[in-house]
């Protein structure tokens, strides 16, 4: 029978598919609502797609089912996933349970000892991290304490300068510390002693 001026079926609902709402995969149309994983339902697009025979996946449905098996695999590398697949009709707990690890660390001490090896800010006393950590006057802060200690502008290594263990911004260092007199520190006139 010919098809008068309807399209090709959804390769999901199997209903009609007109070019202004078609999406094509694999050689087959789809509606733009009907794209979805057959996985976990997640809509899909050209980069997210992972197609298996007549079966649309999200990578990560389709790296559970059909990539290699096994702990950490695919997730990505460094990922440990406890999924273990079981609305996809897989059973990736094979064999017995490995036995918990134990709570509390092995050797307290060295755990300790790693706690108190952590710098602390001079501006506001608490732990510095290595993510959060900016370097300036010999000195780890925080990025949101690397700030001019009078004006509270935002500090870098370019108009940072440091005195007795505070930081400053170059103008407000030199209106406090530098030289004194006319042109100098923002002064019109020279500053008499008394």
């Amino acid at each position: 029978m010919p098809n008068w001026g309807g399209g090709a079926k959804c390769g999901a609902c199997e209903k009609t598919v007109y070019h202004a709402e078609e999406i094509q995969c694999n050689g087959r149309s789809f509606h733009k609502s009907c794209f979805l994983c057959m996985g976990c339902r997640k809509a899909l697009d050209s980069t997210t797609v992972a197609a298996h025979e007549s079966e649309i996946y999200c990578k990560t449905c389709y790296g559970r089912k059909y990539g290699p098996k096994g702990i950490g695999f695919g997730q990505g590398a460094g990922c440990l996933s406890t999924d273990t697949g079981d609305h996809l009709g897989l059973n990736l707990q094979q064999g017995s349970p490995k036995p918990a690890r134990p709570s509390t660390p092995t050797n307290p001490s060295k755990f300790a000892k790693k706690i108190v090896d952590v710098d602390k800010c001079p501006r506001c006393g608490k732990s510095v991290y290595a993510a959060e950590k900016i370097m300036g006057g010999g000195k780890p802060w925080h990025k949101t304490c690397f700030r001019c200690a009078i004006c509270g502008k935002s500090l870098e290594s370019t108009n940072v300068t440091d005195k007795d263990g505070e930081l400053y911004c170059k103008v407000c260092y030199a209106k406090n510390f530098g030289p004194k007199g006319i042109g100098f520190g923002g002064l019109t006139q020279v500053e008499r002693k008394e």
